[in-house]
């Protein structure tokens, strides 16, 4: 089979539920995983080993940040964090909580800075697009309910939904404020006559067996700041990567009618997260995105089973084009590298629809 399209012609493809010459295939894996396949392939950079292995990478340009000097290990917010080792590997997790001292919106807004826009300087992204006009580019988003409960804790921020209903409300509409600013301007800084491809409104709802939270709480406090979001991607062209861990089937038709137009990561180890069911019931209105598990197949099991669940995911997902190839979430350190080489390679041999 020979490669006919380009990887932003490919994506666009899947996106717009026509039919490519072959499945997109994306990464998603640790520093430490990215270290290992660099060194394993003996490539420079994550361009080298998109090219050995046929990967298809969005390209994400981000502004340069010029705004107040911030404290060693802290971001804009102020959440400090600090390094948690796991045997194989870091995840950098927070450590303070800026906002959990406070008991009101007045205080907050006589004590705490929340960042801004000209925070960044945007005119870098026009400059850092150059060279990869053929690739997706991946530009702003927003995942508000996340920082949040890194600003006030997270016992404390799932407490405020309930006791708190106008402190979270006020502090999402800040952070959807924020991400819809800092979206817009990097909209405007992507050279003509290439535009935004997707953007990524996420935000993890999710867990193995149900939703973290119910579905009047997210109906409240995520669907109108993330309807904002979604429309301003789609007033610019880009398509709306949702990624949502778990398993969300209560809440996914709804997600659906807000506009998401692709689902990320497709955990079907997780309930309700059926593959054939989600084909059936969505795939004509989204794209699905991910589905090679890593929560078993990928670190645990053979280089057989990576196969088997590769072929499985190109007929289920893939029949009649609307899927992307991708571990569902972060490969993580303890994978194998020969499973992970697996899963490319057999992607790229069963992923050619012509």
């Amino acid at each position: 089979m020979k490669e006919t399209m380009t990887s932003l012609e490919r994506w666009l493809a899947v996106l717009n539920h026509q039919i490519p010459d072959r499945i997109p295939l994306d990464y998603w894996g640790t520093p430490e995983v990215t270290k290992k396949i660099m060194s394993h392939l003996e490539c420079q950079s994550m361009n080298e080993v998109a090219q050995k292995l046929h990967l298809d990478l969005p390209f994400s340009p981000s502004p340069r940040y010029i705004g107040p000097a911030l404290p060693p290990n802290t971001d804009v917010f102020g959440i400090e964090y600090m390094p948690i080792q796991y045997g194989s590997g870091q995840y950098d997790e927070a450590r303070n909580a800026p906002l959990a001292g406070y008991h009101s919106i007045k205080e907050i807004e006589e004590y705490y800075t929340w960042p801004q826009s000209d925070w960044w300087d945007f005119s870098t992204i026009t400059d850092q697009i150059r060279g990869h006009e053929t690739s997706p580019i991946r530009a702003g988003g927003s995942e508000p309910l996340l920082t949040y409960k890194q600003l006030r804790g997270e016992a404390q921020a799932m407490i405020d939904f309930v006791e708190n209903p106008d402190l979270v409300q006020y502090c999402l509409e800040k952070l959807f404020a924020l991400a819809y600013q800092n979206t817009l301007r990097i909209y405007e800084n992507i050279p003509a006559p290439l535009s935004p491809t997707i953007t990524y409104v996420a935000e993890d709802m999710g867990a193995q067996k149900n939703l973290m939270y119910s579905p009047k709480h997210i109906r409240q406090f995520l669907f109108p700041g993330m309807k904002k979001m979604i429309d301003l991607a789609h007033g610019a062209g880009a398509k709306v990567f949702h990624h949502n861990d778990g398993n969300i089937i209560r809440i996914l038709p709804e997600l659906i009618d807000l506009g998401i137009d692709l689902l990320n990561p497709i955990q079907w180890r997780a309930d309700g997260m059926d593959r054939a069911s989600l084909k059936l019931a969505f795939g004509s209105r989204i794209t699905l995105h991910g589905a090679v598990d890593n929560q078993y197949t990928l670190p645990f099991g053979s280089r057989q089973d990576v196969r088997n669940e590769v072929i499985e995911n190109i007929q289920i997902l893939g029949n009649n084009g609307g899927y992307i190839l991708a571990p569902c979430h972060n490969i993580q350190p303890n994978t194998p590298f020969e499973n992970i080489l697996e899963m490319y390679e057999t992607a790229y041999e069963y992923g050619f629809y012509s």
